[in-house]
């Protein structure tokens, strides 16, 4: 048995009734979740299981491993509510998409160099490249590229390629189809505007932070009212 991934079928959805299925100390599973766990360099959803905070997701195989703090009192059998934090849940979508748009435009842009690693938080994303040189060279023409598909607002197809290996992927017509595991918005016009930022990791590795434009975000957001 494994837990149902309810946050593929609609990850805009922030609570759900769900059943406990498996108690070990401040560990529980549930039968079905909203709650992401930690996979693909996405972190886990914040939130609550039945009042209680949640303080680390970690995903097994194809389960979800909930830890809570020692002194909950869930049991077996109990129908409990299940809490996202919306505001986190929607900056990890919109900033994991713009990593995504990022590490494909990288690679069909300029000769598909090695990545060394991501990861994608509620603040920033990173996407990590073996590189010669600085990679901020490439930026006026990485965001120019990545601002217009955003301003396209193209829909974004995520479904199972696999569906007994849990195994989906995201598509943009006439761009990408890329297998990838983790929550997606529904459109690309919902990241809004993004900055580059480089960092020099070392050893040939180039980094590019992204992080959300929230002033240029909000001032086109109050002119449109």
């Amino acid at each position: 048995m494994s837990v149902k991934k309810k946050f593929w079928d609609d990850p805009y959805k922030t609570s759900l009734v769900t059943t406990i299925t498996g108690v070990k100390a401040a560990q529980v599973t549930l039968s079905e979740t909203i709650f992401y766990a930690f996979s693909g360099g996405q972190q886990s959803d914040r939130g609550s299981i039945g009042g209680y905070e949640v303080l680390q997701a970690e995903k097994v195989g194809m389960e979800i491993y909930y830890t809570l703090p020692e002194y909950h009192t869930l049991r077996l059998g109990d129908s409990v509510e299940t809490l996202i934090d919306w505001d986190c849940r929607y900056r990890l979508m919109k900033l994991h998409f713009a990593a995504e748009l990022v590490l494909e435009m990288v690679y069909q842009k300029f000769n598909h160099p090695e990545k060394t690693g991501a990861f994608i938080s509620p603040d920033k994303a990173r996407v990590d490249f073996m590189w010669d040189g600085n990679i901020s060279s490439i930026f006026p023409e990485l965001l120019s590229s990545i601002q217009k598909i955003i301003e396209a607002d193209l829909p974004i197809t995520s479904v199972f390629e696999n569906e007994m290996e849990e195994r989906r992927y995201w598509e943009i017509e006439g761009f990408a189809k890329v297998s990838c595991g983790g929550t997606h918005i529904k459109r690309t016009g919902e990241i809004g505007n993004i900055q580059l930022r480089r960092r020099n990791n070392g050893k040939g590795q180039e980094r590019i932070e992204i992080t959300l434009d929230e002033a240029l975000n909000l001032s086109i957001i109050s002119k449109k009212e």
